[in-house]
């Protein structure tokens, strides 16, 4: 059974800086695309950044790209989203989700409709 559990959210003071953490059982990230996503509320969900094994490039959503960086740890099962220079519309539940990497596109990221497995979230709120 897959399984993604989100940490590492919190609040925290615009133009301040979070890492979120993906760690993953039941599957190997050799053979996923991992995706983090996020959804405000009132809002559709938006793909903030994915990374895939198959990709020797990562998907960076328009409105984060230069502020967040994807990273894994195979040895953890962990996928990382280093997040800095952080606004009050960064606010929102993030979650991560995984995709088959045979089946992966970047612009999968966009929306993350293909993505059938994820996590529970984790809440970011950025307010002073």
């Amino acid at each position: 059974q897959l399984q993604l559990v989100e940490s590492g959210g919190g609040l925290v003071q615009p133009g301040g800086s979070l890492r979120l953490s993906c760690t993953v059982s039941g599957f190997s990230l050799d053979k996923y695309a991992i995706g983090w996503f996020r959804q405000a509320p009132g809002k559709d969900r938006e793909g903030v950044s994915c990374i895939s094994p198959n990709d020797d490039n990562t998907y960076y959503g328009y409105s984060v790209k230069g502020r967040v960086a994807i990273s894994l740890d195979n040895a953890k099962s962990t996928v990382y989203l280093q997040m800095n220079s952080l606004q009050p519309e960064d606010t929102a539940v993030y979650y991560c989700a995984a995709e088959p990497a045979v089946a992966y596109d970047y612009y999968h990221c966009v929306l993350g409709t293909t993505f059938r497995s994820w996590g529970q979230g984790t809440q970011v709120t950025v307010s002073s």
